[in-house]
């Protein structure tokens, strides 16, 4: 083997994810520009949000509530070594605004939507229901991207805000219940150390999510391989990068929200 092939092998792989940045950053051009430009369909809107939003409130919401629960037990179990119990109100609170609650509701409309959006817009690629569109004149971008991407930006901020509620409860229900808080101190210590900002995060945070969420889903299922395995790779990457670009873009968001 020539002492060059490893690096003729990362030289091509890097190529390779320069290209598959460059189309995605294509499509999501392309994908943005139709969001303004008519025709509009209202129709194909409302299902999405139907589909996204509302559909997806009960694994966010059971998400939510276990994480809230989970995260005043694990808060508590670690203040108690340094006597400051009293911080799992305000911690629990600040921590699902900030960062579970839009997260992981992000993760969870990721599992479930993208794989869907994927699925369905590769099994019409396969079965060749967007050439027939074309031939129909209707433009498959904004016929089946647009009206997702608009109602997964508007949903998910919607999603987290109702994630995030549910968060606290369960953190406030195991904190009474379980580790002997008081009910009206509890909820005074979570509003007092709650500011406008943490929430707006969040939820600038969740429209992001839900950005990107949509984005993988239809990008993925547009350029859908043929045949079943083609559709199920299309899934899996929808999922995998959907997953992989929601932690990046929180990291990148924290860093441009709260670093002074």
């Amino acid at each position: 083997m020539s002492i060059t092939t490893p690096l003729a092998l990362l030289g091509r792989s890097f190529l390779a994810m320069l290209a598959a940045v460059g189309r995605v950053s294509i499509f999501t051009g392309n994908a943005v520009s139709h969001l303004f430009r008519p025709p509009f369909y209202p129709r194909e809107f409302f299902l999405a949000l139907i589909n996204i939003g509302w559909l997806s409130l009960p694994v966010v919401g059971l998400t939510a509530l276990f994480t809230g629960g989970a995260l005043a037990l694990q808060i508590y179990a670690g203040g108690s070594r340094f006597q400051a119990e009293s911080v799992v109100p305000s911690i629990v609170a600040i921590g699902m605004v900030r960062e579970l609650g839009p997260v992981l509701g992000g993760l969870m409309v990721a599992a479930r939507v993208a794989s869907s959006i994927a699925a369905e817009i590769g099994t019409m690629k396969v079965t060749e229901q967007i050439d027939a569109l074309v031939t129909l004149s209707t433009n498959p971008m904004k016929y089946l991207t647009m009206p997702r991407l608009l109602a997964a930006t508007l949903s998910v901020p919607v999603l987290v805000a109702v994630g995030d509620s549910i968060g606290i409860f369960g953190g406030y229900l195991v904190g009474v219940t379980r580790l002997g808080f008081n009910p009206a101190t509890y909820m005074d210590n979570t509003v007092d150390y709650l500011e406008f900002w943490d929430v707006a995060s969040g939820l600038v945070k969740g429209a992001v999510f839900g950005f990107i969420v949509a984005l993988m889903g239809c990008y993925h299922g547009m350029n859908s391989g043929r045949g079943a395995q083609g559709v199920g790779r299309a899934t899996k990457a929808a999922v995998v990068s959907a997953s992989v670009l929601i932690l990046a873009s929180n990291f990148i968001l924290t860093e441009a929200f709260f670093t002074t």
